[in-house]
């Protein structure tokens, strides 16, 4: 005989496992987005492993121990994992956690700002910037026409302190190229060779302003945002960024590190601090696999970043639950068509059956994305870490993956 207490302890296990499968049913079966969407933010992840004895022969042939990979079907089971668990350098694949970060955050058609305001009381301007990749010398000329002449006029740029332009992990050699030029929120130029730094800017305002009121004595100066309260000045006149949407796009499909980082910047509003805590924790509170993940940077320039394929490929098969994921796909480079997969492999019956992301560091290339094969859509990722990367080893994986029809 089963004491009260027993009998108490497996009724709440059965309504756990029922309660359970319940939900796997709801939530997995319904194509309602709001049901859908309310799954993606639950700390519950339904993935279950199948074995498939097709998908272990094509790894068996291709990868090697210096490769990772990960294969989810379009029902949540894992259908082929290679050193799934183990950390690696995920380079530009970063950007797709982060650019989904900030599709939670922003709506789709919302816009970085550029914003020249004053001190009526003070007669000071305050220009300030949010990281608008496609800020120009137009734009600032644009917002300078409306500094109204006077005998004085004084100036103030915000802009972060220098020791938080590059992230933990960039290297003195990125700095030296554009692809890592310092996240600034008055950046002209970003992600260019011609990158023109807040001194350069500074002199460019004093020079214009004193061509345009040669009378006038004009002081520039420049100052930590973090110090400076908005609160009691008024709004002169803004300059507007490209959509979010249209932005994510350009982090995504062309692997634009200086916006990946300004939109993450702007969406967790850490300008102040180079901190990447809450795209860490956003994850978690997903139920995603984060045992022993590193998250440095928003870009994946930073070597200091530790991911798996296992997160990858579940937060992308998630991700298809999102209310947002067709605004977040359409973001993808698209294998053939599109982006930086656009010449990446030439093999037709591929073309437009992959979206998703390169990223290529020294000694590491990685794919993620989804495949499409017929009406399913597969969560992929796959990481090399080698000092003899294999770039088309990887696509003829992919390509032997799309034949593959089902599950044996």
């Amino acid at each position: 005989m089963f004491s009260i207490k027993k009998k108490i302890y497996i009724y709440i296990l059965l309504l756990l496992s029922l309660s359970t499968f319940f939900l796997r049913y709801l939530f997995l079966s319904n194509k309602n987005r709001f049901l859908n969407n309310i799954y993606f933010n639950l700390p519950i992840l339904f993935i279950n492993k199948r074995k498939c004895v097709n998908y272990d022969s094509l790894i068996k042939k291709y990868l090697d121990d210096t490769y990772s990979l990960t294969l989810i079907d379009n029902n949540g089971n894992i259908i082929a994992e290679h050193n799934s668990k183990k950390l690696r350098l995920p380079a530009s694949n970063m950007k797709l956690l982060s650019t989904a970060f900030v599709t939670s955050k922003f709506r789709n058609f919302d816009r970085l700002r550029t914003s020249l305001y004053i001190d009526k009381n003070k007669n000071i301007y305050y220009l300030r910037g949010s990281g608008d990749p496609d800020l120009s010398l137009n734009d600032i000329q644009q917002l300078l026409d409306k500094v109204k002449n006077n005998k004085i006029i004084n100036i103030n740029l915000l802009e972060i302190n220098e020791k938080l332009y590059w992230p933990e992990g960039w290297t003195s050699i990125d700095r030296v190229y554009k692809y890592g030029s310092p996240i600034t929120q008055l950046a002209i130029n970003s992600n260019s060779s011609r990158y023109i730094n807040i001194n350069f800017l500074e002199n460019y305002i004093k020079k214009y302003l004193i061509t345009k009121y040669p009378k006038s004595i004009v002081n520039i100066s420049i100052l930590d945002p973090n110090n400076i309260s908005l609160k009691n000045l008024s709004l002169v006149t803004e300059i507007r960024s490209n959509s979010i949407i249209s932005l994510i796009t350009l982090a995504n499909a062309e692997s634009h590190n200086f916006t990946s980082e300004s939109l993450f910047k702007n969406a967790s509003n850490t300008w102040s601090i180079n901190n990447y805590k809450n795209l860490y924790y956003w994850l978690k509170r997903k139920g995603l696999p984060m045992n022993g993940i590193l998250i440095k940077d928003a870009s994946g320039l930073s070597r200091s970043n530790k991911l798996t394929t296992n997160l990858l490929a579940s937060f992308l098969h998630k991700m298809k639950f999102h209310k947002n994921h067709e605004f977040y796909t359409s973001s993808l480079s698209i294998l053939g068509v599109r982006g930086t997969l656009s010449n990446k492999f030439s093999n037709a019956s591929l073309r437009g059956k992959f979206f998703g992301k390169t990223g290529t560091l020294s000694n590491t290339f990685s794919l993620s994305g989804y495949l499409l094969n017929k009406k399913k859509i597969y969560s992929l990722s796959i990481i090399q870490n080698s000092k003899s990367i294999d770039k088309i080893n990887v696509f003829n994986l992919l390509m032997d993956l799309h034949k593959i029809d089902k599950c044996n």
